[in-house]
């Protein structure tokens, strides 16, 4: 049976549309109302402060990236930082169930969108979106790209004409001028736990590594997509989150289930039903990207002989179809987990697990491999310690305190799960497995 490779067929522009279609998918769309409705006016704030978090431990995915461009990277930066191999797992693993988990967050948000124009049951369509964007990323990685390339570039004039008719709304009716853009219902502690909600808009920044080895020139061309992507789309959620609460109102954004199609609607006539088509397109493409990303992850792991042989078969058509069809499975099983709300939290929860160990892998090999080749290097540094990286080791921390009690046991029940799996399947070292 012949042994099919990856193909590389990524180059700086698209890189940069994967990273910013990824994350300006669900999160603004879908989120919007729920960070509204803990943080009130003051949501814009809660996007500031996941922004300069993801900031932080962005330039320390940029700088692994530049040393180690493979798939799986949160594997391979904790192994080469640590050591220690079932740390490197465990701590891919937290990784390979945050991107499963996002994917029927998104899909549900897709849902809203698809049931506030044509009805119909959520959790089915939701499935079916599951199911469908799983076949285009079986079709090949240039096939998604062009769909992501469409769809990027659809959903960021989405987000656009939010911030003008804001600018519009905001400067007839004087909204600007007479609402208090720092009012939150609870003060700075609804802005920090909005902030656990709405974070999910960020994430996508960092799986931009784990498509490295479909990428041409990856160490140069990955870091760069990374810093780009993150930087606009951090610009455009602050800018529709204030243009949202200005036309609506944050009460009636936590109520709706289309907010920004209710935003819309308020300003021009029918403009919730365009808003609404171009938050499906948003949304089924940040499904397709992490269907993508979840199974590289599988890929990696496999490929890193943690997991069974099989995940990293690769198709005729240069993508990985087994890893792609279990993570579809398990995407749609994922659906019964929780609502929106509660499976954004437990992906956040992850989510920021992950990033402490990404930014302690960083201090660690500026110390353990100070020669090693850095193509980029994260910036303000006291002598080799990366100061940035301690400081988003300092906020991803912070932000755990701000978790439901109920939140950590889901994410404690994950993390057991993926240690049998290390024991059970992982090959590296078959006699001497030791924590």
């Amino acid at each position: 049976m012949a042994k099919y490779k990856l193909k590389k067929g990524i180059g700086l522009f698209e890189a940069t549309l994967y990273g910013i279609g990824i994350i300006l998918g669900a999160g603004i769309y879908a989120l919007i109302g729920v960070g509204a409705g803990i943080a009130g006016n003051a949501l814009w704030l809660s996007f500031v402060v996941g922004a300069v978090i993801a900031a932080f431990t962005g330039f320390s995915y940029a700088e692994l990236s530049s040393m180690y461009p493979k798939e799986a990277a949160e594997y391979v930066y904790t192994k080469h930082a640590f050591k220690k191999e079932v740390l490197a797992f465990i701590v891919q693993w937290i990784m390979f169930f945050t991107v499963v988990v996002s994917i029927p967050t998104v899909a549900l948000g897709f849902a809203g969108y698809w049931s506030f124009l044509f009805g119909g049951n959520m959790a089915i369509i939701a499935l079916a979106l599951i199911a469908l964007m799983s076949l285009l990323n079986y079709f090949g990685i240039k096939e998604s790209a062009k769909y992501n390339d469409i769809s990027t570039i659809i959903e960021v004039v989405g987000l656009a004409a939010i911030i003008l008719l804001g600018l519009y709304y905001g400067t007839k009716h004087g909204t600007f001028a007479s609402m208090d853009f720092f009012q939150s219902p609870t003060g700075f502690t609804g802005i920090l736990t909005a902030t656990t909600v709405i974070y999910f808009a960020f994430i996508g920044f960092e799986n931009l590594v784990n498509i490295s080895e479909e990428a041409k020139d990856a160490k140069h061309v990955i870091p760069k997509a990374l810093i780009i992507s993150l930087a606009v789309s951090a610009v455009i959620y602050v800018l529709v989150s204030i243009a949202a609460v200005s036309i609506v109102g944050w009460e009636n954004l936590a109520g709706s289930k289309a907010p920004l199609a209710e935003a819309a609607e308020k300003v021009v006539p029918n403009g919730s039903a365009v808003l609404a088509l171009i938050a499906l397109f948003a949304t089924s493409n940040t499904v397709l990207i992490l269907l993508i990303i979840g199974s590289r992850l599988l890929y990696g792991l496999s490929e890193n002989k943690s997991l069974p042989g099989f995940f990293s078969n690769v198709g005729k058509r240069g993508t990985p179809y087994i890893s792609i069809l279990f993570i579809c499975a398990l995407a749609g099983l994922s659906l019964f987990l929780g609502g929106i709300k509660k499976l954004a939290h437990l992906t956040d929860l992850g989510i920021f697990t992950v990033y402490i160990f990404v930014n302690l892998s960083v201090i660690v090999l500026r110390y353990r491999e100070p020669e090693a080749k850095r193509l980029f290097k994260a910036p303000v540094n006291i002598g080799r310690f990366p100061l940035l990286a301690f400081l988003g080791i300092l906020l991803n921390v912070g932000m755990l305190y701000f978790f439901e009690l109920n939140t950590f046991v889901y994410g404690l029940a994950l993390l057991l799960v993926g240690i049998a799996l290390y024991f059970l399947f992982d090959t590296n070292k078959p006699n001497q497995k030791t924590l």
